[in-house]
């Protein structure tokens, strides 16, 4: 399960709500909550905004040393 999902459903929020957080249809959202797609810059921004994360966290999690 990737990060993003994991993030997501913790929270009990669905793909299409978290699209329109960031401005994307919930086609493209689920693409890139399933590592189909990348999310821009500016999206991955908005996600980590929203949970209280660094992009970091979210994106690279095997690579943040806590």
């Amino acid at each position: 399960m990737s990060k993003l999902k994991e993030l997501r459903e913790a929270e009990n929020i669905e793909q299409r709500d978290m699209a329109k957080i960031i401005g994307v249809s919930p086609a493209s959202y689920s693409k890139k909550e399933n590592g189909i797609i990348r999310c821009s810059l500016d999206e991955a921004k908005k996600i980590a905004d929203f949970f209280h994360k660094s992009i970091e966290e979210i994106f690279y999690p095997e690579e943040v040393v806590e």
